[in-house]
């Protein structure tokens, strides 16, 4: 089975990424295999070799600090969202769409090469779920277009948040306005609010986050019920063991004394889910609140 953690970026996906690759019975595609794209490497050991590292995602801190071939920032044999895999093997510019990617925008010829991707891989590595990593759009509507028993692990984060990292990353390209940045053009009224904003990057931010949880929400909506969970990155810092739980009972995994090995290393760092309030003045604060009043609203973030 395929299962895809997705997410609007520098919302946790990371981190719910390589706690679901700890488990022995799940496969990924690694950073060391997304840096060799012409070798098209299948990952055989990639598990194995991770699962032995020490944990150092995104929002946590490792028990120990290890500098082997596997850490962040090396060639790491951990999970990589393999963007440059998918672009030479898949689908060029899977990476980089205007848009969501949808059911309708699967051909047969990609169809073949995506299941082929997937599927050699997991045979390689001889798991029972292959689990992979999207930010960005969704892209989930084309994913299950060709694995129709696709499960979604969807993290939400606070949208002040994510506009205030989006605004911290190089990544970022938000600075050359909607016109130019990755994400395609805001639709008519979103455009209307960046402008009344006086052109406020903060705003273009938060506005990109609101966009692309449109788009999940959408997606959702093509989705079986049982197929698709949302998890809050708050609520799993808060309650990781409660909130991993859920993870592992929707994909049908057990909380192996394997799994709780490589859990137990971990330690989570729920300090930093406020700091947007202090990395952005007031006024940037209460310009990106009017803009995202009603998402913030509906998952619970307000009030």
């Amino acid at each position: 089975m395929l299962v895809l953690v997705v997410g609007t970026g520098r919302c946790g996906s990371t981190l719910v990424q390589e706690l679901i690759c700890r488990h022995p019975a799940v496969g990924f595609v690694s950073g060391l295999d997304d840096k060799l794209p012409r070798l098209n490497l299948k990952g055989r050991f990639n598990g194995p070799l991770y699962r032995r590292s020490a944990p150092r995602p995104a929002g946590m801190t490792s028990l120990r600090h290890s500098r082997r071939l596997w850490e962040r920032g090396r060639l790491r044999i951990a999970p990589s969202e393999a963007y440059g895999l998918l672009d030479r093997h898949v689908l060029a510019g899977f990476s980089r769409p205007y848009r969501d990617l949808l059911a309708e925008d699967l051909t047969p010829f990609v169809a073949r090469r995506l299941r082929a991707f997937f599927d050699e891989r997991r045979a390689r590595q001889g798991c029972e779920l292959f689990a992979h990593h999207v930010t960005g759009w969704p892209r989930t509507g084309l994913f299950s277009a060709a694995y129709p028993e696709v499960r979604v692990v969807h993290v939400v984060r606070d949208g002040r948040a994510v506009a205030n990292s989006w605004l911290q990353m190089g990544w970022w390209d938000g600075w050359r306005g909607p016109d130019n940045w990755l994400y395609g053009p805001l639709p008519e009224p979103l455009r209307q609010e960046w402008e009344e904003s006086g052109g406020s990057f903060p705003v273009l931010a938060a506005l990109g986050w609101r966009m692309l949880m449109d788009a999940f929400g959408q997606a959702r909506l093509r989705h079986p019920a049982g197929q698709w969970l949302d998890i809050r990155y708050e609520d799993l810092l808060a309650a990781p063991r409660q909130e991993v739980g859920r993870i592992l009972d929707f994909l049908g995994l057990d909380w192996s004394p394997a799994f709780e090995k490589g859990f137990a290393r971990y330690r989570f760092a729920p300090d930093r889910m406020a700091a947007y309030r202090d990395e952005l003045s007031p006024a940037q604060l209460a310009a990106v609140e009017r803009v995202l009043e009603k998402p913030l609203a509906e998952w619970g973030y307000l009030g």
